[in-house]
């Protein structure tokens, strides 16, 4: 049997931009992607605090090192500039490997940079 598992978050980080004129995704800093393992053009689940909004979308890159969290194209209507989000993966493996898995899971700080 295989479930879905939580395999990253980014947890409380700030929409730095919404671009409501673009193809789709949500850009990340990739200080932020490193440190959470996830790679561009992953599936992610956005979780909204502001609002409760949720949807699914993929990630690409923001520019290194600069807390960039850039809601785009149809998702830039989920939530605002300055609204928290927790940013989320999951995995599906097997029963007995999801046992022992353990998630990254990554708290940056005020201003989307880690400490």
């Amino acid at each position: 049997m295989r479930i879905e598992v939580l395999k990253s978050k980014i947890h409380r980080v700030k929409i730095t931009e919404a671009e409501l004129h673009y193809v789709g995704s949500i850009a990340i800093d990739e200080d932020l992607m490193d440190a959470a393992n996830l790679i561009e053009g992953e599936k992610v689940q956005i979780v909204n605090v502001n609002n409760g909004e949720r949807l699914d979308t993929y990630v690409i890159r923001g520019p290194r090192g600069t807390g960039t969290i850039r809601l785009n194209g149809p998702a830039a209507r989920k939530g605002q500039v300055g609204d928290v989000i927790i940013i989320i993966s999951y995995a599906s493996m097997d029963f007995e490997e999801a046992k022992k898995f353990k998630p990254t899971v990554v708290f940056p700080g005020p201003d989307n940079k880690l400490a």
